[in-house]
């Protein structure tokens, strides 16, 4: 059993993470709903973004270009980052050049990607995550199981528990109380950092300035408070100008969390000037490549045009049931399981995948419309393509195709087929399947087939009947 499917099977079995997974991701779902319905020619905003998105990558390199210049021309100093190991690398160098001790950070999932927590710490900097969500990963030593609520897997109960134990404040699960204590051990952490690390929602081509945009109020704070600010950017995340950036803030929130919009939607295009009372005096953008113009480049490219809503998580039938450490990596869910392979390559993430129904929720709730079923399939493709399919699946899928081509032998195998099931049935359904059935029936059961089947039926009563006892298609 592969490791994927061994976290698998422990999310299944864990009843108290299910109940926080079916719980939020309901309440989620249900918000979105309503605030898309009430965004006036939403399907033609959608469209829109669509369109500016996925445009974009049709020319990224030279975007990028008139980006950075851009972004030189309003004071910041621009890096440029060929994986993970080097944005960790430029953001050290950053820190030591300008005597920098201590690091806030606010919600970054590209900073997750590439591990940067992990390098500071090495390097000797204090580093303290600013979001609430994040601060509980860090105080539990975990990592965020989805991309806008990192612990959605867990209750307020865990989270009093988690401060209770790492931070020594008397225990309590109330949501407000909670908040309180976080917002006094930030506060002292806010004061003291001299380095501001930030991701960026978008980057505004002909402006020269990344936004940002949370709930909390920290993203500013952290932008604003330290001497020095550096902002890491996967280098999709471009919009073309303010209008454009518009659209995506409509649908973002309302797609995210079913708000109209976040409560604080920052624009940050540079340095402190003089004159500005508050501001740092530094300001760096790290330009992240990390296996994003190898997706560019083949049959996943349009999955570039994410913008991290997270819809899609809270859609899919599988994330819900198994959240996100079973994915394995930074990204879970349907956008997971294409970004995962997309970066990592698909030799040690070949079951991710795999892991959803292909019911087409994911590409329904998106934003943006980005096709997440033809993607899917098209890394499923390649696994068989590059062998990497279990030989027992090849051998079954083979005997299919030689069964299902031929009408007669189809016939005589769905009757006898049907004959066995119905003897193992009990009560009309099959509790246990052999082979790769088993993973079926290990967490479900299987109705045992009927006795005549549709064609049966059909010819019983004459082709030009109604199977069902009607009066045909004049009736």
């Amino acid at each position: 059993m592969s490791h994927f499917l061994d976290r698998v099977e422990t999310a299944l079995r864990d009843d108290h993470l299910q109940g926080a997974l079916h719980s939020a991701t309901e309440r989620l779902w249900s918000r979105r709903s309503a605030a898309l319905d009430g965004l006036e020619n939403s399907d033609t905003i959608r469209d829109m973004a669509r369109r500016s998105k996925l445009g974009l990558l049709r020319d990224l390199a030279g975007n990028l270009e008139t980006f950075e210049k851009n972004l030189i021309r309003n004071g910041i100093k621009v890096h440029w980052a060929q994986n993970g190991k080097e944005a960790n690398r430029i953001v050290v160098e950053i820190a030591r050049k300008s005597g920098c001790k201590r690091a806030v950070k606010s919600k970054s999932m590209v900073t997750e990607e590439t591990h940067l927590n992990h390098d500071l710490l090495e390097a000797g900097l204090d580093v303290l995550e600013t979001d609430l969500g994040e601060y509980i990963v860090q105080l539990a030593e975990t990592t965020p199981s989805h991309i806008i609520l990192p612990i959605i897997h867990m209750t307020r109960q865990d989270i009093g528990k988690i401060m209770h134990n790492r931070i020594s404040v008397p225990y309590t699960d109330s949501p407000e109380e909670l908040a309180k204590i976080a917002r006094v051990k930030l506060r002292e952490a806010f004061l003291s950092a001299d380095l501001g690390i930030t991701g960026a929602n978008f980057g505004v081509i002909d402006s020269g300035a990344i936004c940002l945009v949370s709930n909390e109020g920290n993203a500013r704070l952290v932008t604003t408070l330290p001497r020095v600010h550096v902002a890491i950017m996967g280098i999709e995340k471009l919009v073309p100008s303010l209008a454009d950036l518009d659209l995506m803030i409509k649908i973002l929130a309302r797609s995210a969390t079913g708000q109209k919009i976040t409560t604080y939607t920052s624009l940050v295009s540079g340095p402190r000037r003089p004159g500005e009372l508050d501001g740092p005096e530094e300001m760096h953008v790290v330009l992240l490549d990390n296996g994003r113009t190898n997706i560019l480049g083949g049959d996943l490219a349009e999955i570039l045009g994410c913008i991290r809503c997270g819809a899609c998580l809270n859609a899919c039938p599988v994330y819900k049931n198994i959240g996100g450490h079973a994915y394995g990596d930074t990204y879970p869910g349907p956008i997971g399981a294409i970004v995962t392979p997309g970066l990592r390559g698909l030799e040690n993430w070949k079951e991710l995948p795999d892991a959803s129904s292909l019911c087409g929720a994911c590409r329904e709730v998106c934003p943006v419309r980005l096709d997440i079923p033809r993607m899917l399939l098209k890394l499923r493709q390649t696994g068989v393509e590059e062998g990497r399919s279990p030989f027992t699946l090849k051998f079954i899928m083979k005997g299919f195709g030689m069964v299902v081509s031929r009408p007669w032998l189809y016939r005589l195998s769905a009757r006898w087929g049907g004959r066995l099931a119905r003897v193992v049935a009990k009560a009309g359904w099959i509790h246990k399947l052999p082979g790769l059935g088993g993973g079926w029936t290990r967490s479900r059961e299987m109705r045992a087939p009927v006795a005549k089947s549709f064609q049966d039926l059909w010819k019983e009563r004459g082709s030009t009947g109604s199977p069902t006892g009607g009066r045909g298609k004049n009736g």
